[in-house]
């Protein structure tokens, strides 16, 4: 496909003004490049991932090894065959007690501006993931420079309880809805589970705006 000025501009989706290296858990979704099924099949609602999604899923979880605040857990990650879900828990490794949604960091915030990366950031996490599966996709295919992931990524504040659950079922399901995803171009029909999970996510962004009470 070629450039295209108007389409391919980039710019920073995330949320205006929030600090993306807050204690908290965040929804995740990463999209291949032309949303092209690199990573396995789906048969009988199972996802059954080749060496490519093999690596994808070892290299998420790696995450949470070289960055001790950090928290992945396996029920709350997903490899598709385009795509990836999961949930990232940044967590105050300075604060005692466990993982609790909303929890927030004691300094100052830090809103990460686009171009300007800061460590410990749910976008720096996020690029550092892309940039190492792409790597090593590439180095085993033998096709240096040839994207695999679109540069953008969807990401959505988990602020309580209802919200979490709801998230991990769509996450654990996510493999027995193939026929209803998004992301998949064949798709029969709109998921109801995603839509509702969407809609949950967009009424409480709109309840907590960034600068707001959270």
């Amino acid at each position: 496909m070629p450039y295209d000025p108007n389409r391919h501009h980039r710019r920073s989706i995330r949320l205006k003004g929030y600090d993306y290296t807050q204690p908290g858990a965040y929804f995740i979704t990463i999209v291949t490049y032309e949303r092209m099924p690199l990573f396995g099949e789906i048969v009988n609602g199972e996802m059954r991932l080749n060496e490519y999604g093999q690596m994808v899923r070892d290299e998420w979880f790696q995450t949470a090894v070289v960055r001790p605040y950090v928290v992945l857990h396996p029920d709350e990650f997903v490899v598709m065959p385009n795509h990836v879900h999961g949930i990232i828990w940044i967590v105050d490794t300075n604060a005692d007690g466990g993982d609790d949604v909303g929890a927030r960091r004691r300094r100052a915030p830090t809103a990460e501006q686009f171009g300007k990366p800061i460590p410990g950031s749910i976008p720096t996490i996020v690029r550092s993931f892309k940039s190492m599966t792409t790597r090593r996709i590439n180095l085993l295919r033998n096709a240096p420079g040839t994207p695999v992931w679109q540069r953008n990524y969807y990401d959505r504040i988990i602020r309580h309880e209802r919200a979490l659950n709801a998230i991990r079922q769509y996450i654990i399901e996510n493999p027995r809805r193939w026929q209803m995803d998004r992301e998949n171009q064949a798709r029969t029909a709109p998921d109801p589970l995603a839509q509702a999970i969407w809609n949950m996510l967009k009424q409480e962004e709109a309840d907590h705006p960034p600068g707001g009470e959270r």
